[in-house]
């Protein structure tokens, strides 16, 4: 629920905010307070448990497709890595990404790059153009706009380091993707 300062709630609203200026109905929105789930940057979380409630969630909502951070989950976070981790797990001796494909269910994972290509914003687009991935996603300037306006609605994460992430970040112009 995003209470990593005691914020939750506020953050809780401006999530939807944000959701409603990228045309995602409040309804859609789903936000997972759980106890052993803190949001906290420094704590993994139980790798069974979040595979557990991510496999519901795909199977309740007849999702096909999950948008997800790779293992370096592009800052670091733990909480980040922690969701790539609950995508790979083993369950019921199966992999959890087989019993995503079994309910039709695709699963991206956003690429970690390193500190210069992160800051260098359009200028790392030729980079990852010649670069694998399974899918390259350019934004337009009204798209990166309507990202930049998205994202200032969460007021109370808008420390000085994530106003330079709005101005020099690339991945508010350009995200690869690769199948997991």
């Amino acid at each position: 629920s995003g209470n990593y300062y005691n914020q939750g709630e506020i953050r809780k609203k401006e999530l939807e905010q944000s959701c409603f200026l990228l045309g995602i109905p409040a309804s859609d929105v789903t936000v997972i307070d759980h106890r052993d789930l803190p949001d906290n940057p420094a704590i993994e979380w139980d790798t069974q448990l979040l595979a557990t409630l991510v496999l519901k969630h795909i199977e309740a909502n007849n999702i096909n497709l999950v948008v997800t951070f790779d293992a370096g989950g592009v800052s670091g976070h733990a909480n980040h890595i922690s969701l790539y981790t609950a995508l790979r797990y083993k369950y019921c001796c199966f992999d959890i990404f087989i019993l995503f494909l079994c309910l039709g269910c695709c699963v991206l994972v956003l690429e970690s790059v390193n500190l210069f290509r992160k800051y260098i914003s359009v200028l790392d687009v030729p980079i990852s153009s010649l670069l694998p991935a399974d899918a390259l996603f350019i934004l337009t300037e009204e798209e990166t706009e309507q990202a930049r306006r998205a994202m200032r609605c969460h007021h109370s994460q808008l420390l000085w380091f994530r106003h330079i992430y709005m101005l020099f970040s690339r991945y508010m112009v350009i995200n690869s993707l690769r199948l997991l």
